[in-house]
């Protein structure tokens, strides 16, 4: 899958503050995400947001 720095993912669940969407800060086997809801900051594990992305939005493409 291919998910860049600076793409907002649009998720399956969401986070407790409401948000579906996070900002993706760093990418590599874990992932750094912000969520645009609240703006915490949160490190996961590759292969369980790959389950969870519903789409990826990127901010270059329009």
């Amino acid at each position: 899958m291919d998910v860049r720095v600076g793409d907002i993912l649009e998720m399956k669940k969401k986070h407790p503050c409401g948000s579906f969407e996070m900002e993706v800060l760093r990418s590599g086997m874990d992932f750094r995400l912000r969520c645009v809801g609240c703006s915490r900051e949160f490190m996961v594990p590759r292969n369980k947001i790959e389950k969870s992305i519903k789409k990826i939005r990127r901010e270059s493409e329009g």
